[in-house]
């Protein structure tokens, strides 16, 4: 793939130790299915563990093409707001700082990012949208983008 006028940084795992004013919880701990969003869920000792590589491909067009690389996890867009359920769900897509959209597969188009670094983040969210953490880590991806005014106006318009 050639890359003009852009690159991607390595990859950042951030993580956010949970404590116990957090609302960290164990997939037992969720009765009916549904909690508030920006809940935890961690990730049951003996289960494996999900995992999620966030990898962007600069489109041959015009914008990025998002791939969301997830082992021991399953993207299940018909239970969404259901029960959470070990290794499934979907995951949230923020593009610095501010989410943008669910992500119900591992493929995402987008079309423009602004001019400077961005910061492109994939979490894996249960059924219910509460975020699956391991080892009080929360299960995400980070990558920077910094893109050059050149980027977005030397792409083609299709």
């Amino acid at each position: 793939m050639k890359i003009k006028h852009f690159f991607v940084a390595t990859a950042t795992f951030v993580s956010v130790i949970a404590n116990a004013k957090s609302g960290t919880m164990t997939v037992a701990d969720m009765v009916g299915g549904h909690s508030s969003h920006h809940q935890k869920i961690e990730v049951l000792q003996g289960q494996p563990i999900p995992t999620v590589d966030l990898v962007i491909h600069q489109d041959a067009k015009k914008g990025w093409n998002l791939e969301a690389k997830v082992t021991n996890f399953e993207f299940v867009p018909d239970k969404v707001n259901a029960a959470a359920e070990p290794g499934e769900g979907h995951a949230h897509l923020f593009i610095n700082d501010k989410k943008i959209t669910r992500l119900y597969s591992s493929w995402y188009y987008l079309e423009n990012l602004q001019p400077g670094e961005n910061r492109i983040k994939v979490s894996l969210n249960a059924n219910n949208h509460a975020d699956w953490t391991s080892n009080g880590k929360l299960i995400e991806d980070i990558e920077i983008v910094k893109v050059s005014q050149a980027v977005n106006k030397h792409q083609g318009h299709n």
